[in-house]
C-alpha cells in the first residue's frame, strides 16, 4: 500500500481542528492536449483565457437559474461546514462547503454583481487569475458532488452544481481534468469506459456464461446485440472483469433466467456510466446518452434496465427523459427507466424468484447508501423506494442484516470518497480521508453487530472501497455488489411460477 497517513478512526473527530491549505498539493492529473482535443475542448489554455473563463461563468449564470440563486443566496449560516466527508477527514477549510463555494463565488461576484464591481475587498469579491484557476482546479477536484451539503443547507444550495460549473469553465479554458476526460474519450470511440471492443465483451460473456455453468450445471446466458429481446440492460462496465463487480453481474443473468424474461447487452452502448455529469458538460450528458437510446431502437427491446451504478442511475431517472426521450417505443407498462433492483424487488413480491439464504450464512451484512442514489433518484412507486428496495433485495438474500447508524444512512449518507470524478489513483490520499466518515460508521456496526460485509449498488462506490478498506485494516472483499449477494441466494432451474 502507499505509504498515505490514514484516520485514525478511533481518535475521529466530528468536528475537525482546522489546518489551512493542508491539501493543496492534491490535483489530479491535466488531460494531455490530444485527449482535450478529442473532447472539442482547447489544447492548452486559451488566449485570453480569463475573459474566456468570466463569459462563460456569464453564459451558465444566465442559462441556470438555480445556479444563480445558489451564488447569491448563501448567508454564511455555517450549516454546512462540518458536512463535508473531504472536510471532515483532511481538516482544510476549503473543503468545507461554504469555502469550497466561494472560490467561484468571489469571481462571479467581481464581474456579476454591483457590489463585487465597485467594491470587490468590502464583499471578497476576486479578479480571475491563475492563482485562482489552479485553486480551482485543486479543490473542485476535492468535490464528488455527492450534495450531503445540501442536504443540510436551509437554502438548498447544491456545492455539485457550482463544482460541475467549475468544472465546465476550465475545460472550456483548456485547463480538463485526464481522468474523466479519457474515460469520455473511450466512451465515443468504442463504447464503454474501460476500452473494451465488442470482440472483447462478447468473449468475457462466453466465459460468464461457462463459469456459471461450471458452478451450478445450468446454462445461464449473458448475451450481447440479440435483436427482439424484451430487456436491454446497459450496466457499468466494471461490471464485465472485476470482482465483486462481476458478481452483479452474474446475479443479473440468473434472474433474468429465473424469471424466464429475455435480455440482451449491447457492443455500442455497452456502458451505463456517463462520466459528462462529472465535468459538468450537458453536451456529453447527452453524447453519451444518446447511444443507449440508438440501441434500444436498433435491438427494438421493449425495456430498459440500469445496472448497479450510482450516477448512471441518477442520470438515467433525472435526465434521460429530456436528454434522449421520449420513449413512446417502449412499453409503457414498466418504468422508463427501471434499476435492476426495482426489476428483482417486482419479482420477489410476486414469489417469483426463490432464495436459499443460507448460501450467504458466511456473512453479516449492512448497507452503504450510494450518494446518487440516494439523495438525487427515486424507485417504485412509494416514498423512500431508492432506500427500501435495495434494502429489500438484500434481505431476501441473506439472513443476517443489520443497517448502519440512522444519521450515516438513506439522505444522510456518508460518501464513499471516490465519487465525482475522483477515482484516480493520483488522488488516493483524498479519497482515504475522504472516506474517513463512512468507515467509522462501518467500524462502528461491525463492533455492534459483527458485521463483516458492505453491500452496495453503486460501481464507483465498489471500487473505491475495494482499495481504500485494507488501509483501515478491513479486508478488501469486504464490499459485496447487491446481486452478488442474489446471485449466490438464488435457486436456478425451471421458470417459478
Amino acid at each position: 500500500m502507499a505509504d498515505i497517513e490514514t484516520p485514525v478512526l478511533g481518535e475521529y473527530q466530528v468536528i475537525p481542528h482546522i489546518k489551512l491549505d493542508t491539501m493543496a498539493g492534491s490535483k489530479p492529473y491535466i488531460a494531455k492536449p490530444d485527449v482535450q482535443a478529442g473532447m472539442g475542448f482547447p489544447k492548452e489554455l486559451v488566449p485570453d483565457w480569463e475573459n474566456v473563463a468570466v463569459k462563460k461563468l456569464g453564459d451558465l449564470v444566465s442559462q441556470s437559474r438555480a445556479l444563480q440563486v445558489f451564488l447569491d443566496s448563501c448567508v454564511k449560516c455555517g450549516a454546512c461546514t462540518d458536512k463535508c466527508h473531504y472536510y471532515l477527514g483532511t481538516s482544510d477549510p476549503k473543503n468545507m462547503p461554504v469555502a469550497r463555494q466561494d472560490l467561484l463565488r468571489s469571481v462571479y461576484r467581481r464581474y456579476y454583481t454591483f457590489a463585487g464591481k465597485f467594491f470587490p475587498k468590502l464583499v471578497g469579491a476576486r479578479d480571475m487569475t491563475k492563482d485562482v484557476l489552479d485553486e480551482w482546479y485543486t479543490y473542485f477536484h476535492q468535490c464528488s458532488q455527492c450534495r450531503r451539503c445540501s442536504v443540510f443547507c436551509p437554502y438548498g444550495i447544491d456545492t455539485a452544481e457550482i463544482s460541475m460549473a467549475a468544472r465546465e469553465i476550465m475545460d472550456t479554458v483548456g485547463q480538463g481534468q485526464k481522468y474523466c476526460n479519457e474515460i469520455l474519450v473511450k466512451v465515443y470511440s468504442i463504447g464503454n469506459n474501460l476500452g473494451l471492443p465488442g470482440p472483447a465483451l462478447a468473449n468475457t460473456l462466453e466465459g460468464l456464461e461457462e463459469d456459471v455453468k461450471d458452478d451450478t450445471g445450468v446454462d445461464v446466458k449473458y448475451p450481447v446485440d440479440v435483436k427482439g429481446a424484451e430487456v436491454l440492460v446497459v450496466t457499468p462496465s466494471a461490471d464485465f472483469f472485476a470482482e465483486p463487480h462481476v458478481d452483479g453481474l452474474i446475479g443479473y443473468g440468473k434472474v433474468f433466467h429465473a424469471a424466464g424474461v429475455s435480455w440482451t447487452l449491447s457492443s455500442h452502448a455497452s456502458e451505463a456510466g456517463n462520466f459528462g455529469m462529472f465535468i459538468g458538460s450537458s453536451k456529453d450528458l447527452h453524447k453519451v446518452a444518446k447511444r443507449i437510446r440508438e440501441a434500444a431502437l436498433d435491438l427494438g427491446v421493449k425495456r430498459i434496465v440500469v445496472g448497479e451504478c450510482g450516477h448512471a442511475w441518477r442520470v438515467a431517472y433525472s435526465f434521460w427523459n429530456t436528454l434522449i426521450g421520449p420513449f413512446d417505443f417502449l412499453d409503457q407498462r414498466y418504468p422508463i427507466p427501471q434499476h435492476i433492483c426495482e426489476f428483482t424487488y417486482d419479482l420477489i413480491q410476486r414469489n417469483a424468484l426463490k432464495f436459499d439464504k443460507s448460501a450467504n450464512d458466511d456473512k453479516v451484512v449492512t448497507f452503504h447508501d450510494s450518494c446518487n442514489v440516494a439523495r438525487a433518484s427515486r424507485m417504485g412507486n412509494m416514498p423512500g423506494g431508492q432506500f427500501i428496495i435495495p434494502r429489500a433485495v438484500v434481505k431476501a438474500s441473506v439472513n443476517k442484516f443489520f443497517d448502519m447508524a440512522p444519521e450515516t444512512i438513506y439522505e444522510s449518507t456518508y460518501c464513499c470518497g471516490g465519487g465525482g470524478g475522483l477515482l484516480t489513483d493520483e488522488l488516493l490520499d483524498l479519497r482515504i480521508k475522504g472516506t474517513a466518515p463512512r468507515m467509522q460508521a462501518f467500524k462502528d456496526v461491525v463492533e455492534q453487530h459483527g458485521v463483516t460485509h458492505i453491500a452496495a449498488i453503486c460501481a464507483i462506490c465498489k471500487a473505491q472501497f475495494t482499495k481504500v478498506l485494507p488501509y483501515y485494516k478491513f479486508p478488501m472483499d469486504t464490499i459485496q455488489s447487491v446481486h452478488g449477494l442474489v446471485s449466490k441466494a438464488i435457486k436456478l432451474g425451471a421458470v417459478n411460477e
